[in-house]
């Protein structure tokens, strides 16, 4: 079971396969997220749930909500063991002796003493049409509202050899796209010798991995990305035109209390010189809704920034102050109010997509299949088509795209 992002269902298929591989059987794998309360509650829901519908599975948690506070976990009847972000990774946790074996129900150590992001390879994704590859773990930020680096450690990286050979290996073994994923993407590489930069990595697996026909970057932080990996990002094909930004806000002062490392001029200039570069990119943004002393003003920023940096996707988040982070003592808003805005949000960012799928109407994209009758554009829009044709997941294929419906693109399959 997976909560939360992308990372986590890369991470998740790692402890699948290594599940396997020791006989672990009649287990049931909790993947939790922290990035939220409602992530946290959801969690504790469905581990409640799993166990009425399991009642002699073993319910094993981890995951960045496990890591951060352990003791939750295990005060819960359902629980058998929870297991720290380190250990989830490592084959020989899931010897089903060591892992159920003993008295001790927690076994999380110290995430900050952790040092190296181990490569570990997955053949393939479980169910999935594209392939994840773990290049980065851990944080070396401290935003003020964040509580993800105390889940995950400090920044470390995965050295490039080892992510052009797994790639190489997914490539051989079907996948046609490939998304590069990590806590802090860009940050790729500080820890390395001679500190190499993320666009470096890209042309590397770009060069050395040709028949990769589709290349895909998840959430990066605007204000890292290098000269090499702008020139990627705007002249390479195979690089998908889509970019998930970390933007969190648009008010200057709102990104200053966050303790964020650009502001919302940084952010608008880089979507405006990507779009002048490459005009069939798109953007989606993280922004948060009602963050402490926010006020109207400052929240009229983050809606204009929707506009101002063309942005297509939102991913909006209600404040949600979270234990021993320092936004968690700062003035908070009446919750009305931030719900309130979260939803003005939304509206923003429905309005923003049905401008977006409006400029793909008479156009054919391709698209890679993620199930019968449905797949996703290379800058991320949903397409639903004639289920018939069925083509395999995971297939790229080019669709005449005819009409949307404010949420999905609909269309034909085109020769």
């Amino acid at each position: 079971m997976t909560f939360g992002c992308r990372l986590n269902g890369w991470e998740s298929e790692v402890m699948r396969q290594h599940a396997r591989d020791k006989g672990l059987t009649n287990a049931i794998l909790v993947n939790t997220c922290a990035v939220t309360n409602e992530a946290v509650r959801q969690a504790r829901q469905q581990i409640r749930r799993a166990r009425r519908e399991n009642p002699e599975a073993k319910i094993i948690v981890t995951g960045c909500a496990a890591q951060v506070d352990p003791d939750m976990f295990a005060k819960m009847d359902e629980v058998d063991r929870v297991i720290g972000n380190d250990d989830k990774l490592k084959a020989e946790t899931f010897e089903p002796a060591t892992l159920l074996g003993g008295s001790e129900k927690v076994r999380v150590n110290d995430i900050m003493s952790v040092r190296e992001t181990a490569g570990h390879l997955v053949d393939g994704m479980d169910n999935r049409a594209r392939a994840y590859v773990q290049v980065q773990n851990g944080c070396d930020h401290r935003c003020t509202f964040c509580i993800i680096p105390y889940g995950r450690g400090n920044s470390r990286s995965v050295p490039a050899g080892e992510v052009v050979d797994q790639i190489k290996t997914l490539v051989d073994n079907g996948h046609s796209e490939v998304v590069l994923t990590g806590v802090d993407l860009t940050s790729w590489g500080g820890d390395l010798p001679g500190e190499p930069q993320l666009g470096r990595l890209v042309q590397a697996i770009l060069t050395q991995v040709p028949d990769l026909p589709r290349l895909r970057l998840s959430s990066i932080d605007a204000i890292e990305i290098d000269d090499a990996l702008f020139d990627a990002i705007t002249g390479e094909d195979r690089i998908a035109p889509y970019l998930h930004l970390s933007l969190q806000a648009g008010d200057n002062m709102i990104l200053k209390r966050m303790k964020r490392r650009h502001s919302r001029e940084d952010a608008v200039n880089l979507c405006q010189g990507l779009k002048a570069k490459r005009p069939e990119i798109a953007f989606g943004a993280d922004i948060i809704a009602g963050f402490p002393t926010e006020t109207d003003d400052m929240f009229a920023n983050s809606l204009a920034l929707v506009d101002e940096c063309d942005l297509a996707y939102l991913h909006v988040f209600p404040f949600s102050p979270r234990p021993g982070t320092p936004a968690a003592r700062m003035p908070q808003l009446d919750r009305a109010l931030v719900k309130a805005r979260a939803q003005q949000l939304r509206s923003k960012a429905d309005a923003a997509l049905h401008r977006h799928l409006d400029g793909m109407i008479g156009r054919i994209e391709g698209a890679l299949v993620e199930r019968p009758g449905f797949a996703r554009a290379a800058n991320f829009a949903a397409i639903r088509f004639d289920e018939n044709t069925a083509p395999r997941p995971g297939a790229l294929v080019n669709i005449e795209v005819s009409r949307h419906d404010g949420r999905e693109l609909h269309g034909i399959l085109s020769q």
